[in-house]
């Protein structure tokens, strides 16, 4: 059974970079799309990234396009989100999941998700 767990979150502040990992265990992140999503308090989940197991081509959203970074270490069974120029409304629990990467709006296709890690972005 595959599990994923997210850390790397924490406070930063605008402007600042945090460094999220998403580390798998059980199965080996080899046959999965993996994907980060964050949800706000009070907002509906979003997708921000997903990188394809494939060829390794990744989406984002418009939001963080240019800012934040989608990779995976296959050899390590992780994938991470380098997030840069953090801006306010960046906080927000991020989750990592793995499926298939569609859409960054097919939540449905993402089968194991983590717990989600803490960011938030303040003075």
């Amino acid at each position: 059974q595959l599990q994923l767990v997210e850390s790397g979150g924490g406070l930063a502040q605008p402007g600042g970079s945090l460094r999220l990992s998403c580390a798998a265990s059980g199965v080996t992140l080899d046959y999965y799309d993996i994907g980060w999503f964050r949800q706000a308090p009070g907002k509906e989940r979003e997708g921000v990234s997903c990188i394809r197991v494939t060829d390794g081509s990744a989406y984002y959203a418009d939001s963080v396009k240019s800012r934040f970074t989608i990779s995976r270490d296959n050899a390590k069974n992780t994938a991470y989100l380098q997030m840069n120029s953090l801006k306010p409304e960046d906080t927000a629990v991020y989750y990592c999941a793995a499926g298939v990467c569609l859409s960054l709006s097919d939540y449905e296709s993402f089968g194991s998700w983590g717990q989600g890690t803490q960011v938030t972005v303040s003075w």
